[in-house]
């Protein structure tokens, strides 16, 4: 388990700010198979044998996500899911972003 698998997120009302450049480079090295898009937002697929495993681990995230208090974006089919994550209250990122791709990596 990451580091930051090991942490728990905290919950972002706004007033925080967004993490840019170098600062942002550290943690995304910390989740290296999660795009950063645009510093805006966290993208990773992951690919199921079928919709049974896809909608398994979609459940999984999803109580992990009520289980933190940070809810990732979220879309599946047959044989895939695609999960996106930023804070919402900073339409941007946080460290509790990278620490629930962390944790969703150690359930996939």
């Amino acid at each position: 388990m990451s580091e930051l698998a090991s942490r728990n997120c905290v919950p972002c009302h706004g007033g925080v700010p967004r993490l840019t450049g170098a600062e942002l480079d550290v943690y995304a090295r910390q989740v290296a198979d999660w795009l950063v898009v645009d510093e805006h937002h966290l993208l990773r697929a992951y690919k199921f044998n079928n919709f049974a495993a896809a909608l398994a681990f979609v459940n999984r995230v999803g109580a992990l996500a009520e289980s933190e208090g940070h809810h990732p974006d979220i879309s599946f089919g047959w044989g895939y899911a695609e999960i996106k994550i930023y804070t919402h209250a900073i339409d941007g990122l946080s460290e509790s972003d990278f620490i629930l791709a962390a944790k969703i990596d150690a359930l996939a």
